[in-house]
């Protein structure tokens, strides 16, 4: 079963340059809300594992990422493709808007 791999500052570039869709959750330990979402985002590791990659970035150990995207509040879900910026999604939602997302990402054809 998939699992959500752990993004850093130092391996955020390499890991958002794949030519799958990349998910990553911006969160930290003390964040209410992000303990709500955390769950949601490794089943979403699960349900897309080898289509998509997902992924979480501890804001509290990691602030250049985050600073460079101008994530303010969290949770911050960001989608990449091919390295480019698709989707934003800020706050808890249900885990099928994510879905949705990730499912728009995988579709979409980014030069």
């Amino acid at each position: 079963m998939g699992k959500a791999i752990e993004i850093t500052d130092a391996n955020f570039e390499q890991i958002i340059a794949s030519d799958k869709p990349v998910l990553v959750d911006f969160w930290a330990e003390w964040c209410g809300p992000c303990k709500m979402i955390g769950p949601i985002v490794e089943e979403l590791a699960g349900d897309f594992e080898g289509k998509a990659v997902v992924g979480k970035l501890d804001v509290q150990e990691n602030a250049q990422i985050p600073m460079k995207f101008g994530v303010r509040n969290i949770p911050t879900l960001l989608v990449f493709k091919n390295g480019q910026l698709v989707d934003k999604q800020v706050g808890v939602v249900p885990k099928n808007v994510l879905a949705q997302k990730l499912n728009n990402a995988i579709a979409k054809e980014v030069v």
